[in-house]
């Protein structure tokens, strides 16, 4: 019995690792000013993100990991805009990324005319790659007298 006690806390400690391992988290960044870290499935607080006319030639970048992808970082992937009812409105492809060029840009002018084009409703970013095909939300926007930007759960 004493034996087999360090073998169960062996195969909880390598349990808990592996389950850590394959935990996704991303970054969102406005030119290089970080507006947002999250770690997919913990908690979230809601975040702020001004996005007008003084923003159109910024760029945002979104930093996506995940941990279950060889190296961290997916394959095939894209960043999906899509409206309030889940109507695809842009859909952004990358190419795989390599070193440490891991940063998916998106032009804050287009996110702007989107905005504009769609009567300034909230629009929600989704990721998507290799095992991620569904789509995993990110963080939502809103151009207009009040600008958010939320995460969403």
């Amino acid at each position: 019995m004493l034996i087999a006690l360090p073998a169960i806390a062996l195969c909880l400690t390598a349990f808990t690792v592996t389950a850590k391992a394959g935990i996704d988290s991303y970054e969102i960044y406005l030119n290089n000013k970080l507006l947002l870290r999250q770690v997919v499935g913990q908690s979230f607080n809601l975040q702020n993100l001004q996005l007008n006319q003084s923003n159109s030639n910024d760029q945002l970048v979104i930093h996506y990991t995940q941990c279950h992808a060889a190296g961290g970082i997916g394959k095939e992937r894209s960043i999906t805009l899509k409206d309030g009812n889940g109507k695809i409105i842009k859909e952004w492809k990358f190419a795989d990324a390599t070193g440490s060029n891991t940063g998916m840009v998106i032009p804050v002018k287009e996110l702007l005319q989107l905005s504009k084009d769609h009567g300034n409703e909230p629009l929600s970013f989704y990721y998507n790659a290799q095992g991620h095909s569904e789509g995993r939300a990110l963080a939502s926007f809103q151009v207009g007298g009040k600008t958010t930007a939320s995460l969403i759960k």
